[in-house]
C-alpha cells in the first residue's frame, strides 16, 4: 500500500519561503509521477504542481509559476515543494500525491480520472 507523509507546513509571513516535503514509501517511487494539490474554490482540489518520474518534465498552475518549484529525489523517495514569494492567497492545505499508473506525464496527474495515491495534507497559511 502506497504510503505519503507530507513534512514542511506552517505559519508564514507573505514574501517568505516555505519547502514542503513528501517522503513515499510501499512503491517503486522512481517510476511514477508526484504532484502537489490544494484545495480551491469551487474544486475538490487545485492541481498546483507535478513532476514526472525521471524529473524531466514538470506542471505548474499559472498561480505559482515563477514562484514555486518541484523536485524529486528518487535516491530517497521523496518529493518536494519550494515555495517562494508566498502571500495570503496560498493558504491552503498542501496534499501530496502519487500517480496511478508509472511513466506518464506530470499533466496526468490532475485528470479528473486520474487514480493517484494522496497524502493526510499539510497546512501552509500565510499572513498579510
Amino acid at each position: 500500500q502506497v504510503q505519503l507523509v507530507e513534512s514542511g507546513g506552517g505559519l508564514a509571513q507573505s514574501g517568505v519561503s516555505l519547502r514542503l516535503s513528501c517522503k513515499v514509501s510501499g512503491t517503486t517511487f522512481s517510476m511514477y509521477a508526484m504532484g502537489w494539490f490544494r484545495p480551491a474554490p469551487e474544486k475538490e482540489r487545485e492541481f498546483v504542481a507535478a513532476i514526472n518520474y525521471n524529473a524531466r518534465s514538470t506542471y505548474y498552475v499559472d498561480s505559482v509559476k515563477g514562484r514555486f518549484t518541484i523536485s524529486r529525489d528518487n535516491a530517497k523517495n521523496t518529493v518536494y515543494l519550494q515555495m517562494n514569494s508566498l502571500t495570503p492567497e496560498d493558504t491552503a492545505k498542501y496534499y501530496c500525491a502519487a500517480d496511478g499508473l508509472p511513466i506518464r506525464p506530470p499533466q496526468s496527474m490532475g485528470h479528473p480520472e486520474s487514480r493517484n495515491s494522496w497524502g493526510q495534507g499539510t497546512q501552509v497559511t500565510v499572513s498579510a
